[in-house]
């Protein structure tokens, strides 16, 4: 029997979703699990996965298309059982809000021809960068991807939109490079991400902590347990600073906590909140029950989830849940800077740079490792003091990282 796909729904919040991309093309074979499409929700580019397996006959939705939650999107049948598409909709509860591309009902019997744009090609390719690809008149199938399996950036697409500029210049001479301006449409998450933080900054009364730890130990430490792992299993500061934020959050649950309402909920779990930089706009994943796994586990979870965001393939469970908030901009050598509380959150920790500067120890100026953090809290949840408390946990912790690791 033929199963209709519906537009699913990727977060409590979501409405309506932007099918970005088939993955699959009408005719193949589907197994349970295989991504079938990605969907833009507010929040991040999300990998859909068939629910059931077969040979997908239609595709309902053209590319580009947003449709509401629950729309039918596709449908997987055997490969010659014959398909009512109307009764099957109806069946669905499709009757009331059918989908665009369904628009003209195609004769019983037959699937529709969806608009198969030119971007079935195979590579692959960033939403973003499609989107610029298809803006400046490049061919996806012509750009050679330097992301992670050789996805296609940004970059990729800046690149050769460069070459074929030089290209067309006069033979002999290198002109400078020119600047273009440019309209570029917000995204979904980036219209989220705006209007989440000016939210945020409206309403929740932000407090600001910093304070300047002694990252000496914890560099030491690093080093030791690196030199006994492979490559991919190196461990990052930003590792040992989620375990410790969480280990810190048990002592003060009144951070891991969310205002709801005329009552505060202090979560059971720690999920901590990691903010990723993609394509796309700033994207939260989620590391969850970060107390209570052992380092290298957590590590490992959070590369995976890591990767996944920056090439676009998050699954739900990668951006929901989070119960505080960590945003590390030390690798771009940031030393200091004050977060947004991404609400509905009672705080964030921002991390700077680990520098080595002068130091003073027992009247004496040596070189020594410094990273400033900086917690944002929601005076409305928890006060200066408590979060000043919270912040000598923390610094316990980063000073003395062995206990992280036992």
């Amino acid at each position: 029997m033929p199963t209709v796909v519906a537009m699913p729904k990727l977060g409590f919040d979501m409405a309506e979703g932007l099918l970005v991309r088939w993955v699959k093309r009408e005719g193949e074979a589907v197994e349970k699990g295989e991504i079938l499409a990605e969907i833009e929700t507010d929040k991040a580019t999300v990998e859909v996965e068939a629910t059931t397996g077969g040979v997908l006959r239609g595709l309902l939705v053209a590319e580009k298309t947003s449709v509401p939650v629950g729309t039918p999107i596709a449908v997987i049948g055997t490969a010659d059982e014959p398909i009512d598409l109307a009764a099957l909709l109806a069946e669905a509860g499709a009757a009331a809000a059918p989908p665009p591309a369904a628009a003209a009902p195609p004769p019983a019997g037959q699937m529709p021809i969806p608009p198969t744009p030119a971007a079935w090609a195979a590579a692959k390719a960033s939403p973003l960068a499609r989107r610029m690809a298809a803006e400046r008149g490049l061919p996806l199938a012509s750009l050679a991807g330097s992301g992670p399996g050789g996805r296609i950036t940004k970059r990729d697409v800046e690149a050769a939109a460069a070459g074929t500029t030089r290209r067309q210049d006069a033979p002999g001479r290198t002109p400078a490079a020119a600047l273009q301006t440019e309209r570029v449409a917000l995204t979904k998450l980036r219209s989220a991400v705006g209007r989440r933080m000016q939210t945020s900054k409206q309403l929740a009364p932000h407090f600001y902590l910093t304070s300047d730890l002694d990252a000496g130990p914890l560099m030491d430490l690093r080093v030791e347990f690196n030199a006994l792992l492979p490559e991919p299993e190196k461990l990052s500061i930003n590792d040992f600073i989620v375990k410790a934020a969480a280990l810190a959050l048990r002592e003060f649950p009144a951070l891991n906590a969310s205002l709801e309402g005329e009552s505060i909920l202090r979560h059971g779990e720690i999920h901590i909140g990691l903010a990723v930089a993609t394509d796309n706009g700033l994207l939260t994943v989620v590391a969850r029950d970060a107390d209570r796994r052992p380092l290298a586990e957590l590590a490992e979870s959070i590369r995976q989830i890591v990767a996944r965001a920056r090439q676009g393939r998050v699954r739900p469970e990668d951006i929901e849940g989070a119960t505080f908030t960590i945003s590390n901009l030390g690798m771009y050598e940031i030393e200091h800077f004050a977060a947004i509380i991404n609400p509905p959150e009672a705080a964030i920790l921002a991390v700077g740079a680990v520098r080595q500067v002068p130091v003073v120890h027992e009247g004496a100026v040596i070189p020594g490792w410094r990273m400033k953090v900086t917690l944002s809290a929601d005076h409305r949840v928890t006060d200066g003091a408590e979060g000043a408390r919270f912040m000598q946990a923390l610094r316990q912790r980063i000073e003395h990282p062995l206990q992280l690791v036992v």
